[in-house]
């Protein structure tokens, strides 16, 4: 029931983390509406990325809906829904519980909204939520499940263990990432500083992809701007630090998993800064315009990346200067932007496809030219 500033149910406690009880509960879809708000990714004024839920998926929530509004004999809900409780809350255990058993049976209050906003955010459920906002039956009850976490890193993390196994987009989870500093799965942790590399790339005015990495958290005007996707050079990143070969890999800690990001970026930027200089007509176009800047190029000319900055002295102020006299040779062979690529058997210039076999062409004539100088 709802008293006052506060909503009261019957709850069990499960005490896995002291510090995040986890509480097993009841409520209509009226009392999850008054209880529980979407933290949206988007940016703030200053650029700071802000929330971790994606965008609705209209016709999965039509469907939940459909459902859940049918005249059928019976309609089952048992998926429980996952909530962040933002604010405190108040456990009172029932008379006769043993402090030793592995949950308490007991009565939870939690506050309901106030001007700082609502008490609990949505981690796992966001569209059937959506789905039972929109559903005429307002007393339907939804199992759900909470835990205590006022701090948004904790949120996010949770968010992205419970979505491990579904099919976030993965730019989502790429923005996300660098934004966790507890413990992640091993699979998450490894694409952590790779994320955390093409966030940097995008925001640094030094960077030559300044601007022009598409991410999921911008307004939909500046999406339309940026034309290189961040899922490719995640691709590109997450390669150069998982091949013994990748100019990227010796500055990652193996025992400890610590990445010297300083370092990185300095390879980074020397040699795309580089390619940008060689291939001025090519860069900052769209894929469809420019074959550089689609995902078989940037993956190509990152495999370039591995070789040419393998023994790369970063703090050499010329070291630029060299990339671009080495890169050179590249000028009159590569058609990023029209003709024909003649040493691919006349492919066309947009015939260049992410596909496995045209990558690996593309990579090893690049790096013939390279090589050949």
């Amino acid at each position: 029931m709802t008293r006052g500033a506060t909503l009261q149910v019957s709850a069990l406690r499960v005490v896995q983390d002291r510090k995040h009880p986890l509480f097993m509960f009841v409520l209509t879809a009226n009392q999850l509406g008054e209880l529980t708000e979407v933290s949206r990714l988007g940016r703030t004024a200053d650029g700071d990325l802000e929330g971790y839920q994606r965008g609705e998926v209209r016709r999965h929530v039509g469907a939940i809906t459909e459902y859940l509004n049918s005249n059928r004999g019976y309609v089952l809900f048992p998926h429980a829904l996952i909530l962040a409780l933002t604010k405190p809350v108040e456990f009172t255990a029932a008379s006769g519980v043993g402090k030793g058993d592995l949950s308490q049976a007991g009565l939870l209050t939690i506050p309901l909204a106030t001007k700082h906003g609502k008490s609990a955010l949505l981690v796992d459920g966001q569209q059937r939520s959506l789905a039972l906002a929109k559903a005429r039956r307002r007393d339907f009850p939804v199992p759900v499940c909470a835990f205590q976490a006022t701090d948004l890193d904790t949120q996010r993390e949770q968010f992205l263990r419970v979505n491990s196994t579904h099919p976030l987009p993965r730019g989502l989870v790429a923005e996300l990432l660098p934004n966790v500093k507890t413990t992640l799965p091993a699979r998450l942790a490894a694409r952590q500083a790779p994320a955390a590399l093409c966030e940097l790339l995008n925001r640094d005015p030094r960077s030559p992809f300044h601007g022009l990495i598409r991410r999921p958290s911008y307004a939909a005007s500046v999406r339309r701007r940026a034309v290189v996707s961040d899922t490719a050079l995640m691709k590109v990143l997450e390669e150069s630090f998982s091949t013994p070969g990748g100019a990227l890999f010796l500055y990652r800690n193996l025992a400890t998993g610590e990445v010297d990001m300083e370092g990185a970026a300095k390879v980074l930027f020397a040699f795309w800064n580089a390619v940008r200089a060689t291939f001025p007509d090519a860069w900052g176009q769209s894929p469809r315009e420019s074959r550089l800047m689609h995902s078989a190029g940037l993956r190509a000319m990152g495999k370039l990346m591995d070789r040419a900055m393998a023994t790369a002295n970063t703090d050499d102020p010329k070291l630029e200067q060299r990339l671009k006299r080495e890169l050179a040779p590249l000028k009159t062979r590569c058609s990023w932007t029209s003709g024909s690529w003649e040493d691919l058997d006349g492919l066309d210039w947009n015939g260049i496809q992410n596909l496995p076999s045209h990558v690996r062409m593309l990579t090893d004539f690049v790096q013939r030219v390279y090589l050949a100088g």
